[in-house]
């Protein structure tokens, strides 16, 4: 009678104490987060982990597949695409709470090359040579490659240099490595790709000139949060002197003084439209394939 007694007891302690480490697991969030911001986020969620005993669901991706999985799954407690672009999208979709975004750094174009440079890539028109292999990111789903078009079809290069175009990255993460890991001979980057891997991948400044519009990392809580003081709260370690020296180690520019240094007459977020030429462009190199 008394082993049964005693053997009850333990069943509740243990239930009782399953139930308590249930609840406390039950903290936590979603993050659907542009790979621009890749390394500095998987350092920033893990010490909010830490600090908070908050579990931090990390997706990553392109911005724009972020966005539909949002509007698909209906969940999320952050939206941090790679650009303002999506941002105006995602408000325009309603997905997003409306003026919760904040910027939390800052992105210049660059061209990104293997360790090197072994295709002594110099600028954008070197991006138009005969038989240099280039990779730009999915312009319909990556920030990127929003940006590299909008760069080439400013300067008049989108045709030549999309000839060249031998892959289109999935996230900006993936567009990185190509570079990275040789499979081009240069990407249509962000100048921080370099301080990702110094080893690996070479920055080549594009001509300030030429730079028609640099981008912020904006960062946001979805209409579906279930916590939005969580979400708030995640937003606030980010922004915070921890979260900002995070993206300063990696080579974000955190003051837009610093952005426009490299490209003083750019223009700052907004939202650029894919043109009807790139899908001509593109349909007509399909065709000859």
């Amino acid at each position: 009678m008394k082993k049964g007694v005693i053997a009850g007891l333990i069943g509740v302690v243990v239930i009782f104490c399953v139930g308590e480490n249930s609840f406390a697991d039950m903290q936590s969030i979603t993050v659907f987060c542009g790979s621009a911001n890749k390394p500095p986020m998987e350092e920033i969620a893990a010490k909010f982990k830490q600090d908070k005993n908050v579990e931090v669901n990390m997706i990553f991706g392109g911005s724009g597949t972020l966005l539909s999985q949002i509007e698909l799954s209906k969940k999320g407690e952050i939206y941090l695409p790679g650009s303002p672009d999506y941002i105006i999208i995602a408000e325009r979709k309603k997905q997003i709470i409306e003026n919760s975004d904040q910027i939390v750094a800052y992105l210049v174009p660059a061209i990104i090359t293997p360790a090197g440079n072994p295709a002594n890539v110099k600028g954008l028109e070197d991006l138009a040579r005969p038989g240099v292999r280039v990779g730009i990111g999915n312009p319909e789903t990556v920030c990127l490659g929003l940006y590299g078009i909008e760069i080439l079809e400013t300067n008049n290069f989108l045709e030549p240099v999309l000839k060249n175009v031998v892959t289109f990255g999935g996230s900006c993460s993936k567009t990185a490595n190509l570079a990275a890991l040789n499979k081009v001979d240069a990407i249509l980057g962000w100048r921080v790709f370099h301080y990702w891997n110094t080893e690996r991948m070479d920055f080549v400044a594009i001509n300030p000139k030429q730079i028609p519009r640099i981008s912020y990392i904006p960062i946001s809580i979805p209409k579906y949060t279930k916590n939005i003081n969580l979400s708030k709260a995640f937003i606030e370690y980010t922004l915070s002197p921890i979260g900002q020296a995070i993206y300063k180690k990696y080579g974000y520019l955190s003051k837009l003084e610093d952005a426009k240094a490299f490209a003083p007459q750019a223009s700052v977020g907004g939202e650029y439209t894919l043109p009807d030429k790139y899908f001509e462009i593109i349909k007509d190199l399909w065709k000859n394939k």
